[in-house]
């Protein structure tokens, strides 16, 4: 694998790195670590890469590996860098027979994602997008009871994704993750929903199979000198039928990383925190709530969870497992493309559909909440 992104100073790159060595199956032989060739040289140094695979730029990146012996060279394009150049570099990368995994969003906005899928679509290789609570293992439990029609038909949808880390004008002490978050030019027309929003958006989509047909927006931005929006509430009408709401908000002051969603169907419901990602309850009318916990010793898990867990219970297992859960997917995917082979499609990750899917949210919302109507169509296909 070649990392763009992710020098000195970074955060999601170092993430990626120690995520994609959990299996052993992905290994990390070069990178265009920073727009600074100093940074990308030391960044490479620190992580035992040969100095002449720690490339200035990731055009270099992408030439020079181009011209070494298949064997040798990389084979996953790993892009970790603000959203700005999530469409340049995956473009290239395709268009060179690259495989591609790109931290989300795939790109700032929905136009650019639906360039990137006719890129994708045209390709040789293939593209992954970690969209990292896909990975946690009780998560994929729950999208098996809704497939199986344990909750009966769903009716009501409730996801909340609050922060607290920018309550603050965080980006004018030139923070870096603030800094690039809050500018329009790198981070795309939207800030906390296009940063967080999307997570819970594509968690919704994912557990209840369904997709958001319909919004209605209220977006604010509650901290003076901010340009992007830091708080939303959006009602959600979904294809299926359920209706709920998702609300996203980095200016919830003390709280981290809080992403929790409710379901509720006409014979139950469940409910999963991110902080507590070891424990799924499945609710019943009239019954004792039941608390269902990840571990390779629960037999009562399904196949999906029970594909994605470690260790036995009581042995928590959380973020890193869940970013390295897509990873060891996506090499094997990548495998069994190499082998002509039909990958198993238990070992599921997140791919440009769900990347378009966020940003056709993200532009439905923007466009509701500046018009005067009330509920504005979810288009996925075009503007």
């Amino acid at each position: 694998m070649g990392m763009v992104g992710g020098g000195a100073g970074a955060f999601i790159g170092d993430v990626h790195r120690k995520a994609a060595a959990l299996d052993g199956q992905v290994e990390l032989v070069c990178g265009a670590f920073s727009r600074s060739a100093e940074n990308s040289a030391a960044t490479g140094e620190s992580l035992f890469l040969k100095p002449e695979r720690a490339y200035g730029s990731w055009q270099e990146m992408l030439e020079q590996e181009l011209e070494l012996p298949a064997e040798q060279r990389m084979e996953l394009v790993c892009i970790v860098t603000p959203n700005d150049i999530h469409l340049p570099v995956a473009r290239a990368a395709m268009e060179a027979g690259f495989h591609v995994i790109s931290d989300k969003p795939a790109t700032r906005d929905l136009a650019e994602a639906l360039e990137l899928k006719s890129v994708i679509e045209s390709a040789d290789g293939l593209y992954a997008l970690t969209h990292t609570y896909l990975g946690y293992p009780l998560v994929k439990e729950a999208r098996d009871l809704i497939a199986r029609g344990e909750l009966g038909i769903l009716r009501k949808i409730y996801v909340e994704y609050p922060q607290g880390w920018l309550s603050t004008l965080l980006e004018a002490t030139g923070q870096k993750q603030a800094d690039w978050r809050t500018d329009p030019a790198r981070s795309g027309p939207s800030g906390c929903m296009g940063d967080i929003g999307t997570h819970a958006a594509t968690l919704a989509e994912y557990i209840s199979g369904d997709l958001i047909d319909e919004v209605c927006a209220d977006l604010s931005i509650f901290v003076e000198g901010r340009r992007l929006d830091d708080d939303g509430s959006v009602l959600i009408r979904m294809a299926g039928g359920a209706k709920g709401v998702l609300t996203a908000s980095q200016v919830c002051s003390g709280e981290e990383n809080n992403l929790n969603i409710r379901l509720y169907g006409e014979s139950g419901g469940l409910e999963w925190s991110q902080q507590e990602p070891n424990t799924l309850w499945l609710k019943r009318q009239g019954e004792p709530a039941r608390r269902l916990r990840a571990g390779v010793d629960q037999g009562y898990l399904g196949a999906a969870a029970q594909a994605h867990m470690r260790p036995p219970s009581g042995h928590p297992e959380g973020y890193f497992e869940a970013f390295a859960n897509i990873y060891r997917n996506f090499a094997s995917a990548i495998a069994a493309h190499a082998a002509g082979e039909p990958h198993d499609a238990l070992l599921d990750y997140p791919t440009i559909e769900e990347g378009v899917s966020g940003l056709a949210f993200i532009d439905a919302i923007l466009r509701n909440d500046r018009s005067g109507e009330k509920w504005t169509k979810v288009l996925r296909d075009s503007r």
